[in-house]
């Protein structure tokens, strides 16, 4: 007997044991707000040990190592780590009774509580909602040209390359010039048709194509090419840290690089890869008046490295690099 959904909104996240300090951040960075009372949260386990398993389970209501979608063959799998990607469209599968799921990579945290709203907003609609790689602040996107003397030789572009593989030329050629939709955090209803047409494709992709894109190229395919209904936010919601925002030391917080600058909903760190796995690591950040700071993007109220609560604000730990 399937389990009834109810109108409960559950946050998801997952992954290996190499991650495992970001997932206590992004943890606590849920649970900071007191608007989460009314969510559960669970865990998709893609490789932890069994002593993380058992630090999160106090504070979680699930943690399930699903199947993958189909058999692989080793060579593709590579650990088990891609499963926190290509088991997002098997989420009310994984995790049934919830009425609207929202899964977050395990690289992001909240820092505006906005953002969820947002999120959950556009899935009420029966849309799937999603950011994409387009904002004003994000300067390159989309396909990329190769030039023989004066002429296009080779175009690439995520869509266009692991489509053709994947799927077929139409298809590589119909979502080329799109941007592409993100799959590392998304809302979604639990009746929305998409996670059946979402799953099937995933299956073809990830036997035919690569692993590791399978999720986000579907996303495309099922939105752009088939139609299925979606919702874009802006950027400042679930903001890609590979393009740097401003730090605004009045209020604390990262915000978008332009006028007006919005606060940052949520902040993925991707780009940054030495950075998810060491906080020590910073980088530079111009502020809105104008100094240059030397920061890191990691979640400045818990230290999921140490395992405990960094009490001090996260302007004390800047370094001014000038001003003018």
């Amino acid at each position: 007997m399937t389990q009834a959904p109810s109108q409960k909104t559950v946050l998801i996240s997952g992954c290996d044991s190499n991650y495992f300090p970001l997932l206590l951040e992004w943890l606590h960075s849920v649970r900071r707000f007191d608007q989460s009372k009314d969510f559960d949260i669970c865990i998709l386990d893609a490789g932890l040990t069994s002593e993380q398993i058992e630090r999160l389970k106090p504070h979680v209501q699930s943690i399930v190592n699903p199947e993958w979608p189909v058999k692989l063959p080793a060579y593709k799998i590579k650990g088990e780590y891609l499963k926190a990607c290509v088991c997002r469209p098997f989420l009310p599968k994984i995790f049934p009774g919830y009425g609207t799921y929202i899964w977050m990579d395990a690289d992001t945290w909240i820092q505006d509580w906005r953002a969820i709203e947002l999120f959950l907003y556009g899935a009420a609609k029966g849309k799937i909602t999603l950011t994409a790689q387009v904002d004003r602040a994000y300067p390159k996107g989309g396909a990329r040209v190769k030039w023989l003397g004066r002429w296009p030789w080779k175009v690439r572009g995520f869509y266009f390359s692991n489509a053709l593989r994947a799927f077929d030329f139409k298809t590589a050629r119909d979502l080329l010039s799109y941007h592409v939709l993100l799959a590392g955090m998304f809302a979604l209803r639990t009746d929305a048709p998409h996670w059946g047409r979402w799953q099937d494709f995933v299956k073809i992709a990830m036997t035919k194509g690569k692993v590791f894109t399978a999720e986000q190229l579907c996303l495309g395919k099922m939105c752009y090419q088939e139609g299925f209904d979606y919702e874009i936010l802006p950027g400042y919601v679930h903001w890609l840290c590979e393009f740097k925002p401003l730090w605004d030391a009045d209020k604390q917080l990262f915000v978008e690089p332009f006028t007006p600058h919005e606060p940052l909903g949520v902040l993925h760190i991707s780009g940054f890869d030495k950075m998810r796995l060491d906080r020590t690591v910073t980088t530079d950040f111009e502020t809105t008046d104008g100094k240059t700071i030397e920061y890191t993007y990691r979640y400045p109220y818990f230290d999921g490295e140490k395992d405990e609560d960094v009490i001090a604000k996260a302007a004390k730990h800047f370094s001014v690099v000038n001003s003018n």
